[in-house]
């Protein structure tokens, strides 16, 4: 009765918040519309409007900026000075700088003018990243800052706890991850961690378990293997086996021995209430929130920073990786690894699924890449683990590491290598199943 008659005397404000500012972000992330032919979610149509407008010459100098800003920031800040990581990062993210230099120029040696080097890091990578990261940053502010993160957050308390350990509110994190990008969904855990409502191992939890690669990227690497004519069996299997491998992943070093104190914990509540709680949770949430104004240009802010943290670290460490996978023997060794699983499983192309496995270390398309004309289980098996396996030095890892959840490249690698070795374990099977 007492909670009946304190929703009744929620200010109008509050509730408006809730239901009106939480909409357009529900809109913006996660609603697809078509537009000219491509259906997406309007934040990916947003980016391709601003990058039309910009047009690929002003795309290129605006991603060289950011590139240049990204170096100079931490001279600025004296970050730098803080860890042996932080001095290795800042040599990168300068090579950075110079590998942004020949990727607009179209100077240097010529193996890195080819497509699948410098032009693809550049043009398919690091620009599309240099724009989608402030951009839904302004967005940001309408999805988390007005209490939809809580009451989703109970909602789905019963879910996401017993399965992967991770608060409710982690939930608009997987699907954000899915449905926009995982740098989305790193802005999104990082913004919530410093904040006080994730846990360290919570938020490496959520970093490394659920952002993932975007829908509509899935959408290319299915198109690379062949597999679009099993687009909805491709599409759901993956994520499945992602979330699967999660799970397991949780309850294995070294996540499971991160520290799982958190300043501010979502309140617990009885299944029978748990509607009532949702709702009045997220009004407080609302109630108490900053204006729109405060909230957007605080994302802002945090989304820039992002964006020049991570886009030389993917121009610099993602072309090592790339020049690791074509022209020497590493990640052949590497394969051996993924090698009992393929012979398990006896899988015709069994040695070049496992090498395709570990160049997705390097970046995450190059299974895909390497795979495109094998049979069909080792094509499935590399579209799975392209996807589940999550995390890929050209990316997603420097992404992380500029964000301020503590997980160091060791801890990255070894979490990597359980994901790949789980999801090839998985797929095989699976796609022994559904083949034609």
């Amino acid at each position: 009765m007492n909670q009946v008659t304190e929703q009744s005397q929620a200010p109008g404000k509050a509730i408006g918040r809730l239901l009106g500012l939480s909409a357009v972000g529900i809109f913006i992330f996660f609603i697809p519309i078509s537009q000219q032919g491509k259906t997406s979610i309007p934040l990916d149509h947003m980016v391709g409007w601003l990058r039309a407008a910009l047009g690929e010459t002003g795309a290129g100098w605006y991603a060289m900026v950011m590139i240049l800003a990204g170096a100079l920031y931490p001279l600025i800040t004296g970050r730098w000075k803080q860890s042996l990581t932080d001095q290795i990062f800042l040599v990168l993210k300068w090579l950075g700088v110079i590998a942004g230099v020949l990727a607009l120029t179209g100077a240097g040696p010529a193996a890195l003018q080819t497509p699948d080097m410098l032009p693809f890091l550049f043009n398919k990578l690091v620009i599309s990243v240099g724009l989608i990261v402030p951009i839904g940053s302004v967005f940001l502010a309408f999805l988390v800052g007005y209490g939809l993160l809580e009451a989703i957050g109970i909602l789905v308390q019963k879910l996401m706890q017993p399965i992967w350990r991770t608060p409710g509110r982690s939930a608009i994190d997987a699907v954000a991850s899915f449905v926009g990008s995982y740098s989305i969904g790193l802005l999104i855990t990082n913004r919530v961690y410093v904040s006080g409502h994730y846990s360290a191992r919570e938020a490496a939890i959520i970093a490394t378990g659920f952002s993932t690669v975007s829908a509509t990227f899935m959408i290319i690497v299915a198109k690379t293997l062949g597999l679009m004519e099993i687009w909805n069996q491709y599409f759901w299997l993956t994520l499945l086996i992602t979330f699967v491998v999660t799970a397991i992943t949780v309850r294995l070093p070294p996540l499971s021995r991160l520290d799982n104190q958190a300043e501010h914990r979502e309140p617990a509540c009885e299944d029978g209430n748990r509607l009532g709680i949702a709702w009045q949770n997220g009004l407080e949430i609302a109630e108490k929130a900053p204006s729109l104004g405060r909230n957007v240009v605080d994302n802002f802010k945090d989304g820039l920073v992002m964006t020049i943290s991570i886009l030389p670290s993917i121009m610099s460490v993602g072309l090592i990786g790339l020049l690791v996978a074509k022209y020497t023997p590493m990640f052949d060794w590497l394969g051996y690894l993924f090698y009992p699983v393929t012979w398990l499983w006896g899988v015709e192309d069994g040695m070049l699924l496992s090498k395709a496995t570990a160049s997705g270390l390097a970046e995450m398309f190059l299974p895909a890449l390497l795979m495109a004309e094998a049979d069909f289980v080792a094509r499935f098996a590399a579209g799975v683990v392209c996807v589940s396996s999550i995390l890929f030095f050209s990316a997603s890892i420097p992404c992380i590491l500029a964000t301020r959840l503590p997980l160091k490249v060791g801890t990255l690698v070894l979490v990597w290598f359980i994901r790949a070795f789980l999801s090839l374990l998985l797929a095989i099977p699976v796609a022994m199943l559904i083949a034609p």
